[in-house]
């Protein structure tokens, strides 16, 4: 407490590990996933179809989560708006980290038959609604204590949680994918989903001293919340909700091709060794992150708008470059590709916090940026299983390439077209504490 009796500052560090920390781990177990869908589940889960249909039977079961995430974002974007930020985040740690760990202990088609896949699919389904709701919930946290004109900054708080994400996930199962293959395929690739339930340990006890945000704690004291967000929302903020989901689609999809596809693509076309291509998107994980932090910062200073922009721009020319670098089969080249997809992506998701939280009011903002931001990563998730599809038709890696660009160049258009809302949050002169004080 301060000396005339309000409520000390959120400090930023306590900002920071409250969008961080449960981020990163819901983008782990979300990634995990991923990379079990190139790497393993084929093998364990579809081994009666061809390696061709197999590897696409199980990228389907990863884009079958983008299926329900448009749904669990407006369901708890609703009480995100309704109730609070705080009780959502946790509810999201809950759903996306509980189903991850029951995927490692689940029996592969040679134990139950058909029953294999269809549990992982369940799974898949209830960690993909989870999700759906995190990135809100970490964005608001971090945005509706930033001081004005630093919003970008503080949103890129929770976009740190994809890269790490990647990051850790792929260090999860290169620990384990050094071991032979009967071990792997036997155990190991089960390692990194149990150590799920750790780290959702964490970020629970994190998350449980978080409180409200000043603004939505003042408007549910007013009594200013929405009734029915998702319908209010419809109303009167169509146009940036049609707008923020095409521009969303982007980033993911530059990110899948790479974290996901090239798993599959770069061990079966282009001739790498599986732990080359885990090492290598562990070197441009970092790039990532930097590249969010000058983004953020350059956002804050020129307009989220513009820089994202600049993104999207990058998002439309690389991935001719990027498959052609892949294609060469060298090292060199394919790290050269990778480090500037993650620049590509890492431009748009540190502009992608400061754009989001002014296009939406507050009474449907939680709503309204996880719906946006779900409605992308639905459309780039769910097109993942056409890469291997249009390899397999024409033969040719250009295909994919000339999807990814048409992809990027919709994003591009749909945030030329971005309004931000009329109603930007003045600053404020007393802030409720969002973490507890530390013990």
């Amino acid at each position: 407490m301060t000396n005339n009796g309000t409520s000390k500052p959120p400090s930023t560090r306590g900002l920071f590990a409250a969008s961080f920390i449960g981020t990163s781990i819901e983008w782990y177990d979300y990634f995990i996933f991923g990379t079990a869908a190139a790497l393993v589940f084929p093998r364990l889960f579809f081994p009666d179809a061809s390696p061709e249909a197999a590897t696409l039977a199980s990228l389907s079961a990863f884009a079958a989560g983008f299926l329900v995430r448009p749904l669990g974002a407006a369901v708890i974007g609703h009480f995100g708006d309704r109730i609070g930020r705080k009780s959502m985040l946790v509810l999201t740690l809950i759903l996306t980290g509980g189903s991850t760990f029951l995927i490692g202990t689940l029996p592969t088609y040679a134990a139950i038959g058909i029953g294999a896949p269809l549990l992982l699919v369940s799974l898949r389904l209830v960690q993909s609604f989870g999700v759906s709701g995190e990135w809100g919930g970490a964005l608001l946290i971090s945005t509706e204590n930033a001081a004005p004109g630093r919003r970008a900054v503080y949103g890129s708080f929770a976009q740190f949680g994809v890269p790490i994400g990647v990051l850790t996930s792929n260090l999860a199962f290169l620990a384990v994918s050094g071991m032979d293959d009967e071990a792997f395929f036997s155990y190991g690739w089960r390692i990194p989903f149990l150590l799920s339930a750790v780290l959702v340990i964490v970020g629970f006890v994190v998350r449980l001293r978080l409180s409200e945000t000043p603004e939505f704690a003042r408007a549910k004291q007013e009594r200013k919340i929405s009734k029915v967000p998702f319908a209010e929302l419809l109303r009167h903020h169509p146009r940036n909700l049609i707008l923020g989901g095409l521009a969303a689609i982007a980033p993911p999809a530059v990110g899948y091709a790479v974290t996901v596809y090239m798993l599959t693509y770069g061990t079966q076309v282009a001739g790498f060794e599986r732990n080359t291509l885990l090492t290598l998107i562990l070197a441009s994980s970092s790039v990532w992150i930097i590249a969010i932090i000058v983004s953020a910062m350059l956002s804050d200073r020129f307009g989220a708008k513009r820089l994202y922009i600049v993104g999207a721009i990058t998002a439309v020319a690389w991935p001719v470059p990027m498959f052609a670098m892949v294609n060469t089969g060298e090292t060199v080249p394919a790290l050269i590709a990778f480090l500037v997809a993650a620049v590509v992506q890492g431009i748009m998701a540190g502009a992608q916090g400061g754009l989001f939280s002014e296009m939406f009011d507050l009474r449907v903002r939680y709503s309204g940026i996880s719906i946006a931001y779900a409605a992308g990563g639905t459309v780039a998730g769910a097109v993942t299983p056409a890469f291997p599809a249009l390899y397999a038709a024409y033969g040719s890696s250009m295909p994919v390439a000339v999807f990814l660009t048409v992809l990027g160049a919709v994003s591009l258009v749909a945030v030329i077209g971005i309004r931000y809302t009329a109603s930007v949050r003045k600053p404020e002169k007393v802030a409720a504490p969002v973490v507890a004080p530390e013990l």
